[in-house]
């Protein structure tokens, strides 16, 4: 059965799934060191497009994904559906397979035709084959029908679930950061609606990322993810917990190259 506890667990890893302008130089990095002493992201800009990933994360690969931390700053007063059964999850790793693909820049989400189109193909997540293959990883394969991108925007996607249950994500604001010692930032804010049961759930989840690249093959990408969970305006508590988030996870990721078809499980 699918609870709301269950699929807040769901969200905190679905982000996986623009191109933006830059950071202010060392904000997101200093912003992972500085765990989990957080506030609002400010130098995020409004999501267009799609977010551009370096070439050395092109291909397809198994990623072993394991909450190493977690964090609810406003306790005992304000605590998130499901932070206690998370926690359960410390240290307990999941697998599933995410691929980056090429693909032609777009304009507001319209994809131009090669023929007129001058720039060079992108590297971009896929984020209908990841987002299924996370939600089936954490809440089973029966309990995930489908996943849909919005044809005109990449930001915007549907997961389908059983008992026509959904949860609706839509990427509304992100940056990027690239050290020079190999690490690619980025941090995505989303607003999450999960529709289908008693009554609608809104959150907002701000998820950031440092990837880099390794020398060796197994693994050959490790990565340290935080996602941080606000309150939305409709919830009594938000003008209480203020630009803090109520919950913190840490996420220690590695990426291995997967050997596997890359066709989408259905």
């Amino acid at each position: 059965m699918l609870t709301t506890r269950t699929i807040w667990s769901f969200c905190l890893v679905a982000s996986f799934l623009l191109w933006s302008g830059d950071a202010v130089a060392g904000e997101l990095s200093e912003r992972l060191a500085n765990f989990p002493q957080w506030e609002k992201l400010t130098s995020v800009q409004p999501a267009s497009g799609d977010l551009v990933y370096p070439e050395w994360m092109a291909g397809t690969w198994q990623i072993t994904s394991t909450l190493v931390d977690l964090a609810a700053p406003l306790a005992p007063d304000i605590i998130t559906p499901g932070f206690e059964g998370n926690r359960r999850q410390l240290n307990h790793p999941v697998s599933f397979v995410v691929r980056f693909v090429k693909e032609q820049p777009s304009i507001s989400g319209l994809k131009i035709l090669p023929q007129i189109n001058k720039k060079s193909p992108i590297l971009v997540a896929d984020r209908a084959f990841n987002s299924l293959n996370v939600a089936r990883a954490y809440l089973g394969d029966e309990a995930v029908l489908s996943t849909k991108v919005d044809p005109d925007s990449p930001n915007r996607q549907i997961t389908f679930l059983r008992s026509s249950r959904q949860l609706v994500s839509i990427v509304t604001a992100r940056a990027t950061e690239t050290i020079p010692d190999g690490k690619f930032i980025t941090s995505e804010v989303f607003q999450q609606l999960f529709k289908g049961g008693s009554r609608p759930y809104l959150n907002s989840v701000e998820s950031t990322t440092a990837y880099h690249k390794l020398l060796t093959a197994n693994p050959a990408i490790e990565a340290d993810q935080v996602t941080a969970v606000y309150l939305s305006p409709q919830d009594p508590d938000y003008f209480k917990a203020g630009s803090r988030p109520v919950a913190l996870y840490r996420y220690r990721l590695e990426f291995v190259p997967a050997q596997m078809p890359t066709t989408q499980k259905e």
